[in-house]
């Protein structure tokens, strides 16, 4: 078993968007994912998808892009992203996925060895401090990753891999500590993923919370493949 991540897929079955203004390597981008994923993924793999899959309003429309994400090879480990307006309950989700398709919502999944948790999380400060409504909200996520981060450590077994994923990035440059990244540090995954981010390069990305390797995986960014995090887990 492997481990992929991509992030951000943006489909518009129902509700069309083209995504070509945010540049022309968008042209037809479902298509590509579609592609490279075929590719990339075996059945007996695992894709992290941290949030923004659909353009959908709501969940009987976004099951369109969720059954075309389904039918592609491997398991599949769902967060909610910022535009994933169409998200109900976690009962109403989970009763309403395909097979092989699952989700975190303030909790966590094990797939073999791989225990994954997380949170859409928020705006953190950089340079500039938070809005109080963006402080408010930030507090209110990093409680939500804290659960997730408790119900993971209750999955957990000996051996197994801790992966924490979130939409929003962990921090802001120049990445000063927030609430989100003090949960992370206290948690220890091996490793954390993001998206959100759109056409900023790998290299100008965040790359690790306090030591903490961390990868941003916007689809754009990673030109619609999706990025092997491990290799051959159990």
């Amino acid at each position: 078993m492997r481990v992929y991540a991509i992030a951000d897929l943006h489909l518009a079955t129902v509700t069309p968007k083209p995504m070509t203004v945010f540049g022309p390597q968008w042209a037809d981008h479902p298509q590509a994912i579609y592609d490279r994923w075929r590719e990339t993924v075996t059945e007996d793999d695992v894709v992290l998808l941290p949030g923004d899959l659909s353009w959908a309003m709501r969940l009987p429309e976004a099951m369109q892009d969720l059954g075309t994400i389904a039918a592609l090879p491997g398991m599949k480990v769902l967060l909610r992203g910022n535009h994933d307006y169409w998200w109900p309950t976690a009962a109403k989700l989970r009763a309403a996925l395909p097979p092989r398709m699952l989700a975190v919502v303030n909790d966590a999944v094990r797939v073999g060895t791989v225990v994954i948790c997380g949170t859409r999380g928020w705006l953190t400060p950089g340079h500039e401090p938070l809005a109080p409504d963006d402080e408010r909200l930030l507090v209110r996520e990093a409680e939500r990753l804290s659960l997730s981060v408790q119900a993971a450590e209750r999955l957990r077994q000996p051996g197994d891999v801790l992966i924490l994923m979130q939409h929003y990035p962990p921090a802001t440059a120049p990445y000063p500590p927030n609430p989100i990244t003090r949960v992370i540090e206290a948690a220890r995954p091996d490793l954390v993923v993001y998206g959100h981010l759109h056409g900023v390069p790998i290299e100008r990305s965040m790359r690790h919370v306090n030591g903490i390797p961390a990868h941003l995986v916007a689809a754009d960014v990673l030109r619609f493949t999706p990025k092997l995090l491990l290799d051959t887990v159990g």
